[in-house]
């Protein structure tokens, strides 16, 4: 567990300096509970301590930590966030019934800040299918849910489930007894997301105009993205006057997800000549937390993702590299630093210009002349007209026709692999290495990982593994096997890839092949040295 405390305060507060603090928005972060119900979405208890420290550390206000009721799982994944967080509000969600709430209090009575969110649905729907209640009977028990959640902590936020599909004397009404009982924050969800941005804008102004001590606590706002419009629902939500924005690292959540974090974070800082609001998250932490929360929901991030996606900062437009080349702000209104990436790419592939192609030759260490360059060029655009990504290594080998050959100095030879329940894998590799033949065994986690350990003992290396991946070329079991494995080393990636229909012989192909361009690279770059072998 990192040590690490919260982010860089004395940058922070430099940042927001002069800033109104009426305009300044909490940001309530609702991965760990909301989050974690898109289906398929659970995370282990090392896994929400692990988000959690990151949230307090970005800057986060209020972390949600779970619904402690659910399940003895949750309510010890909240008492333990409750104890590890040292500067955000740690919230615990409630039904209205007393033993949600006992149970909420009891699971975040650790934190240095603790919450109690407590709700009930209030719709004409959901009071008939799902509470079986009169519009009396839910004002009388948001009215006692409060105050139980009151008798705990005097920091109390109230829910309103489905409040934009909720009869409006109803909602006033539920809201004004919620306040009265010494609810400090007003919560007005959009949870099935049916909301447009100005009906969401004249729900919350009426409210905070209409409710009897509506001025005295804070409007939240909660969007759904069942539409599309859960930032912007929220966005409009606080130019009406909402000062909590309830959302999600990368927008995860249950059906269409929520309103994204970063998203609405970087909608403020970046048009805050139109929305003057501001928050006190780092948001160069967000590729960062983007990733874990990836890696532990086992929900990638879609490529075209706003703020975080991979291609939020890659250009491939042969008039957009242009552009990008000659000044980055024809082109990106946001700068890749802001949000922890260290710079933007320019993607190759059928739509690049000249420009970027010649770019990316100087990156790979290449000076062509006119002749040489057009015909490298025409080559590049064939090779991109038939697949998809276009490494860097492809424009090598288009650079140097020969370069496969050239620098082949490793052949595999020959491959044994044992495997089964009686014994641990093992593999036998022999590799032809600069003309001489050398053998060596070795035993692994599986018959793969036992294969790359045989041939790193045969030709050392410190190159990292950040992909391995196999696909079946056509159908049945006797398909051939298609094996890609990339390595890095000092920056630099190489990819292989091997084919047969026996996928150890194809994952060793793969793996030899990417140690041969790991070696090209190494000999055409400033600092190269010779492959140990």
């Amino acid at each position: 567990m990192s040590t690490s405390g919260k982010h860089d305060t004395a940058s922070m507060v430099a940042a927001n300096a002069g800033k109104d603090p009426k305009d300044r928005v909490l940001i309530f972060d609702t991965t760990l509970r909301d989050g974690e119900q898109s289906p398929g979405a659970a995370m282990t208890m090392e896994d929400k301590l692990r988000v959690a420290e990151l949230l307090d550390e970005m800057g986060v206000d209020i972390i949600e930590a779970g619904f402690p009721i659910s399940s003895n799982g949750d309510f010890e994944a909240v008492s333990e966030i409750a104890k590890l967080v040292k500067n955000a509000v740690v919230c615990g969600l409630s039904r209205s019934s007393f033993a949600d709430i006992d149970r909420a209090g009891e699971a975040v009575r650790h934190a240095v800040k603790p919450r109690i969110h407590t709700f009930i649905s209030t719709s004409p729907v959901h009071r008939k299918w799902k509470l079986q209640m009169d519009a009396d009977q839910v004002v009388a028990a948001v009215g006692a849910s409060v105050a139980r959640a009151r008798s705990y902590t005097d920091n109390v936020e109230w829910s309103a489930e489905d409040a934009t599909r909720t009869e409006r004397d109803v909602l006033l009404r539920c809201c004004e007894i919620a306040i009265k009982q010494g609810a400090t924050t007003i919560n007005i969800p959009d949870t099935v997301g049916y909301s447009v941005p100005e009906e969401y804008y004249e729900l919350i102004k009426m409210l905070r105009e209409t409710v009897p001590g509506g001025d005295k606590v804070v409007w939240s706002t909660h969007c759904h993205n069942d539409l599309g419009m859960a930032v912007a629902n929220s966005l409009a939500g606080v130019r009406a006057g909402a000062r909590q924005i309830e959302c999600t690292i990368n927008g995860l959540g249950e059906r269409a997800g929520n309103a994204a974090l970063e998203e609405v974070v970087m909608a403020m800082k970046v048009r805050g000549d139109i929305l003057p609001y501001w928050t006190e998250v780092d948001s160069t932490k967000f590729t960062r937390a983007s990733k874990l929360v990836a890696a532990v929901s086992a929900f990638p991030v879609q490529y075209n993702k706003a703020v975080v996606g991979r291609n939020a900062f890659a250009h491939e437009s042969g008039i957009h590299q242009d552009g990008m080349l000659k000044n980055v702000e024809t082109y990106e209104i946001m700068k890749p630093e802001t949000v922890g990436l260290s710079k933007s790419t320019l993607s190759l592939g059928k739509l690049s210009g000249r420009a970027a192609f010649k770019d990316k030759l100087k990156q790979l260490g290449y000076e062509l002349g006119d002749n040489a360059f057009q015909d490298a060029f025409r080559r590049f655009k064939d090779l991109a007209d038939k697949k998809k990504l276009v490494f860097d290594e492809d424009i090598e080998a288009l650079v140097d026709q020969e370069v496969a050959t050239q620098y082949d100095r490793i052949k595999l030879v020959g491959l044994s692999v044992s495997a089964g329940t009686g014994a641990p894998p093992k593999a036998s590799v022999t590799l032809e290495v600069d003309g001489v033949q050398t053998s060596k065994d070795a035993s692994g986690d599986g018959p793969v990982d036992s294969i790359f350990k045989a041939i790193k003992a045969i030709v050392p290396h410190e190159a990292r593994l950040p992909l391995y991946q196999v696909m079946a070329v056509t159908e049945g079991t006797d398909a051939q096997a298609e094996v890609m494995v990339r390595l890095e080393e000092n920056g630099k990636e190489v990819t292989g890839r091997g084919a047969d229909t026996d996928t150890m012989v194809a994952s060793a192909r793969a793996y030899v092949t990417a140690l041969n361009k790991l070696l090209m690279k190494r000999q055409r770059g400033p600092n190269a040295q010779a492959m140990a072998s």
